[in-house]
């Protein structure tokens, strides 16, 4: 049996949630959050609690039991609380602006980069150098603050880039002089 499958999900008080067939509708003070399950799992709510069970013991069935599981975690946790993560602008000249629900970064280039939020993630200048991306739905987060930093990766010889605020950069020794 998984490991992770076999917890039940506790649900916070205030949180709705709605299982049709395979369809989940998960409601709470932030949100609303939908997913499907796939075929092979099922989900029960009872007594405040959601227990994910699997029909068979094929091995992507057994994936799928855990996965499961913490997707309609996450979405609990994502209605109740939200998900945040903070990035962090390194480099001489590197600097973010609040411009609307967009940030727009000076990062090097000869043009400012305008990154634009997707519906349901809110994306927020706290300084010059520090963002921060938060929303109820943690993949999206996640997927933005990625998509941020890909514009320009922390480099390993200065640190400089956009990184995570918790990313530790390995840096290099540069040349040496004979």
């Amino acid at each position: 049996m998984s490991r992770v499958g076999r917890n039940p999900i506790p649900l916070p008080a205030g949180t709705k949630v709605t299982i049709n067939d395979r369809h989940l509708h998960v409601k709470g003070k932030l949100g609303e959050l939908e997913w499907s399950l796939p075929k092979c799992i099922s989900a029960v709510l009872e007594d405040n609690v959601i227990v994910v069970s699997r029909i068979g013991e094929a091995k992507h069935e057994r994936a799928l039991h855990g996965l499961s599981r913490a997707l309609l975690a996450n979405m609990v946790t994502g209605v109740n609380q939200g998900f945040s993560k903070s990035l962090e602008l390194v480099g001489v000249g590197y600097k973010a602006e609040q411009r609307g629900p967009a940030a727009q970064l000076a990062v090097g280039y000869s043009h400012k980069i305008i990154c634009l939020p997707p519906d349901g993630v809110t994306i927020k200048v706290e300084s010059p150098t520090r963002i921060t991306i938060s929303g109820i739905d943690k993949q999206l987060v996640g997927e933005t603050a990625a998509s941020i930093r890909k514009v320009r990766p922390p480099e390993p010889y200065k640190g400089k880039g956009i990184k995570y605020s918790d990313e530790i950069v390995r840096r290099k020794a540069g040349k040496s002089a004979k």
